[in-house]
């Protein structure tokens, strides 16, 4: 196999693609259960679009199709979940960002919880207003929290997709 990932095979690309996906959510658990960092709910919302992209990447590198229209709509599949997760992801820096009393008050209850007393719609407008807790930095690597590093990953793999769909082999 080649040393540059950009001239894999679709195949070798979009499970490379998967175990990324995998091994970022792998981390994620890790921060959660081995360093007791609680995710927030647009930690878990970013989570969720991993797993979908992880899935997608999954599907697409086993399936491995061979023309460009097959593989042009996996690399569309798996950027519309990582432009949602950026979007989420530049919503919490941004939040991070602010100054302490520009904040939002934290709303200490659950994502489960706020799904089940609002219902889905409601609760969703309601964590991407984010809170005090979203604000929080509790963790960072080369001077990025969490939710940057997620950002970066989520551009980077987004990115990938669409190369490896639509690139002429």
């Amino acid at each position: 196999m080649r040393a540059n990932p950009l001239r894999w095979s679709f195949r070798g690309q979009f499970l490379a693609g998967f175990a990324s996906c995998a091994s970022l959510l792998a981390y994620a658990l890790y921060a959660q259960f081995g360093m007791l960092l609680m995710p927030c709910p647009l930690c878990i919302l970013q989570r969720i679009a991993f797993a979908v992209m992880g899935l997608v990447f999954l599907a697409g590198g086993l399936h491995s199709p061979r023309g460009r229209g097959g593989r042009a709509a996996y690399g569309l599949l798996v950027f519309l979940p990582a432009a949602a997760g950026a979007g989420v992801a530049g919503r919490h820096v941004w939040l991070q960002s602010l100054p302490a009393e520009d904040v939002p008050l934290c709303t200490s209850m659950g994502l489960d919880y706020m799904v089940e007393a609002m219902g889905m719609f409601e609760a969703l407008a309601k964590v991407l207003q984010g809170s005090g807790e979203c604000a929080a930095i509790d963790w960072t690597f080369l001077g990025l929290s969490m939710p940057a590093w997620t950002l970066v990953w989520f551009v980077a793999l987004g990115g990938f997709a669409l190369w490896a769909g639509f690139r002429r082999r």
